[in-house]
């Protein structure tokens, strides 16, 4: 099987020299503090830093505000952190979100997730204005025209254009399953070079999603990066599943919560995280995972070292990388 193919002009993204590799990546998202002191940003990286090959700053999640994305990456940046910048298309019109790409650029960002947005519905603010002047497909086609041809979106040429690594998020588990993959063909076409699902909690429909894909061949276009993450509690399980949108929890998991004692519910929401990691990465296509676990940084830690992924492995899904990319690839890892 071949590497999926990677733009012709290097990001100069650490996450795209790893998964170019064939290493098993691992990426997780901070979440965005309530707070002006960048202190409460680099606590939380700091733990994360150490187990992952690049950090997600969260871009208005749930449609609730928080610190934004690109400060969070501005500050990750100056630490010298690998950040990726969360684009949601609900808050800002084309004209803002080319400058923030810009801007991000000049900061050093090299990884970009393009995101339509939940609605404002969702969010503790729901009388906000919806933008949504893009879908995330769109806002893919401009970032890689910025990219790539050097042009803003109405034709104006860029001095230095953005060395951009970019990604797309992808969700297997909503209806109607079998469009899944066809959705996922579209962002790809657009510019995705990495996708980044929703959370997995049904290993046997994500398995269905991939032979979809396996089948339209696009495991070798595009490197994905399967969303996990531990459950506090069977009540945190039945609140994500009914109020988060987009997340799907089977009754099977919430019962298996439900049984284990209060006390104990915690560590095997953990349990669970980790043979979901295990299980999706003995999966064809997957080239990584991406954790998610809202202000439980340290848990994130304890999980990815429990799921056997250190010492860091190639991938069963990619050969190594060819000699000519040798050089590309001689970047530390955690």
């Amino acid at each position: 099987m071949s590497s999926p193919p990677v733009h012709q002009l290097a990001s100069a993204s650490r996450l795209e020299r790893v998964l170019r590799s064939g290493r098993f990546a691992v990426t997780a998202e901070l979440d965005a503090p309530d707070s002006a002191d960048p202190a409460d940003v680099y606590k939380n990286a700091l733990v994360l830093a150490e187990v992952c090959d690049a950090i997600n700053a969260t871009d208005g999640s749930g449609a609730n505000c928080h610190m934004s994305s690109l400060s969070c990456c501005a500050l990750l940046t100056r630490a010298g952190y690998e950040p990726v910048l969360q684009v949601s298309c609900r808050d800002r019109n084309r004209i803002a979100i080319q400058g923030d790409l810009l801007g991000a650029a000049a900061m050093g960002v090299r990884n970009v997730l393009c995101l339509t947005g939940d609605d404002v519905t969702a969010g503790d603010q729901p009388e906000a204005k919806r933008v949504f002047d893009f879908d995330s497909i769109q806002l893919l086609r401009v970032a890689r025209t910025m990219r790539d041809q050097g042009v803003f979106l109405s034709g104006r040429k860029l001095s230095t254009p953005p060395r951009l690594f970019l990604g797309a998020a992808e969700n297997p588990f909503a209806p109607p399953y079998d469009w899944r993959p066809h959705r996922l063909g579209k962002k790809i076409a657009a510019g995705a070079q990495f996708i980044q699902t929703q959370y997995c909690f049904d290993v046997p429909r994500f398995e269905q999603f991939m032979r979809g894909v396996r089948d339209l061949g696009l495991h070798q276009q595009v490197y994905i990066l399967v969303g996990v993450g531990p459950l506090r509690s069977a009540k945190a399980a039945e609140f994500m599943r009914t109020k988060v949108p987009g997340v799907w929890i089977p009754d099977a998991l919430v019962e298996r919560l439900n049984k284990t004692p209060k006390n104990r519910q915690a560590e095997e929401g953990k349990q669970i995280c980790i043979e979901i990691i295990q299980q999706v990465r003995a999966i064809e296509g997957v080239h990584g995972v991406h954790v998610m676990a809202y202000r439980q940084e340290e848990a994130v830690a304890e999980i990815i070292h429990r799921a056997g992924l250190f010492p860091r492995r190639a991938s069963a899904a990619l050969p190594a990388a060819p000699a000519g990319d040798r050089a590309l690839l001689d970047v530390p890892l955690v």
